[in-house]
């Protein structure tokens, strides 16, 4: 009799868990879509977790010739220099300034998609899309170079309509108040086709029987995009708006460097360019890479306090 509970104890240690079987049985009833999933988690193993060992360099007087690990440990000191300069308060404010106009200009997206989704034309609603979608594919430096063309105080065509109606010439480029509004406005051009995309594949899931009942119930074109479109979009449209807190505090690099000069840069110095400065042109690693890890904390910070809300408020959250 102890000889069967001891087996039958044994059988018990042997039997894998509920959860580790039914894993197996996902895993090998759908093996090829794990297959298909495996290039993308290498990918981001390899280039976004294995250099976090490096984020240890923030705290750190980091030198190449002795290594992360050789290199002295410092602690608090860079975030202490950084928040205690005196160019800290500019590019914060530089960088909060682009990134809030950014966000206000969020919903254009939307409005954009759910015109084009009341376009009845098929040949023109497909000029349209193919005709915003373009800009997408243009090279960041491409379109510098287009925007320093046109907005050239002596050669440019927006400066030759404007004295043409007698104004004067305008130095855009220049001027640190007009540089928010040409990098927002350009990128507003360059994005809001490709932005739409998700949107107007939202809208295609709207229920057709939906739109008609209320025709037949006498609604309005904009009554149907309040009461049908609009509600039915709202939980892309969330995770859309959490994911761009994800990155909030993330201005584009690219293009405030190609478009900074120093007669602008009053409004043009934000967190990004000054990690570039910091650590490629001067050298300060460790310095820069506190900088930059101060500016991925605020982004999860933020990421995680508006899913947060979102899941209060409503039902539809990141997780």
């Amino acid at each position: 009799m102890q000889v069967k509970n001891t087996e039958t104890q044994q059988k018990v240690i042997v039997v894998p868990s509920g959860r580790l079987t039914n894993f197996r049985k996902k895993f090998m009833k759908s093996w090829q879509l794990y297959v298909f999933l495996l290039p993308a988690l290498t990918y981001f193993i390899i280039f976004h977790y294995i250099p976090m060992y490096g984020v240890q360099i923030a705290f750190k007087d980091f030198y190449a010739t002795m290594g992360i690990m050789g290199s002295p440990w410092v602690g608090f000191e860079h975030f202490e220099r950084f928040f205690n300069s005196y160019y800290f308060w500019r590019i914060l404010k530089n960088t909060l300034a682009l990134s809030i106009y950014q966000l206000c200009l969020f919903p254009l997206p939307i409005i954009f998609a759910l015109m084009l989704n009341e376009l009845g034309n098929g040949a023109f609603k497909k000029w349209s899309q193919t005709l915003t979608y373009a800009p997408h594919f243009i090279s960041v430096v491409v379109v510098v170079g287009m925007i320093i063309a046109f907005l050239d105080p002596t050669t440019g065509i927006v400066n030759h309509i404007i004295t043409q109606f007698g104004g004067e010439p305008v130095k855009f480029l220049t001027s640190p108040n007009w540089f928010r509004h040409i990098y927002i406005w350009s990128g507003q051009w360059q994005g809001l086709g490709w932005g739409t995309i998700i949107y107007l594949a939202a809208l295609a899931g709207v229920n057709p029987e939906l739109l008609e009942a209320a025709k037949v119930d006498g609604a309005t074109r904009f009554q149907r995009i309040i009461h049908i479109n609009i509600p039915t979009i709202l939980p892309t449209v969330i995770v859309l708006f959490i994911l761009n807190f994800g990155s909030f505090m993330s201005v584009g690099f690219e293009k405030v460097l190609l478009l900074q000069n120093t007669l602008n840069s009053e409004t043009s110095d934000i967190i990004q360019t000054f990690v570039y400065e910091s650590g490629l042109l001067k050298g300060q690693y460790s310095f820069a890479a506190a900088v930059g890890l101060f500016d991925s904390i605020i982004n999860i910070i933020l990421l995680i306090t508006v899913n947060h809300i979102a899941r209060k408020v409503s039902e539809n959250s990141l997780w």
